[in-house]
């Protein structure tokens, strides 16, 4: 029988929940894109349509090349397809920046950005439901994570469009 130290044991339960937890992660990332792919589908949109808009209800309002950079969109054509679409099917709108008449500002339409929301009703509820039963603690670590993860997501984002 093999011998292992308690400090042996340790690091192998350490890295046994760091791998459950990554292939958790990965499963929820797997059901969250099909969450954002049945949202936008409901509200006739595409996928990075309908990021753009959550982007902009998050953040608020922004110049197209802002949202492209964003967005990782290229400027010029690709982000103006985007805007042209979205401000067609009335989820944003286009207007003038009040210091520099040349600048256009891309922001939402509250009214359709409700109506895209009830989409997400049903997440914001199990959710919720699940959240009430963890303690304070608990949340606090959740949110932590929340914004640890975002944080560094674009970075990430950056060095998976460098690879070959």
């Amino acid at each position: 029988m093999i011998r292992v130290s308690s400090q042996e044991r340790a690091k192998l339960i350490r890295e046994q929940l760091i791998r459950e937890l990554q292939r958790a992660m990965q499963r929820n990332t797997m059901w969250t894109v099909l969450l954002h792919s049945t949202t936008a589908s409901k509200a006739g949109m595409n996928v990075t349509d309908a990021q753009c808009v959550n982007l902009l209800v998050l953040d608020g309002p922004m110049t197209p090349g802002r949202l492209a950079q964003a967005m990782g969109i290229t400027t010029g054509g690709a982000i103006t397809a985007v805007i042209d679409r979205l401000e067609n099917a009335g989820y944003v709108k286009r207007t003038r920046d009040p210091d520099d008449r040349r600048r256009v500002i891309v922001e939402p339409v509250p009214e359709a950005v409700e109506r895209f929301a009830r989409y997400f009703e049903p997440i914001a509820r199990a959710s919720g439901e699940k959240f009430a039963t963890f303690s304070d603690d608990q949340l606090r670590v959740l949110l932590d994570f929340a914004h640890t993860t975002s944080d560094v997501m674009p970075g990430v984002i950056r060095e998976i469009q460098e690879l070959p």
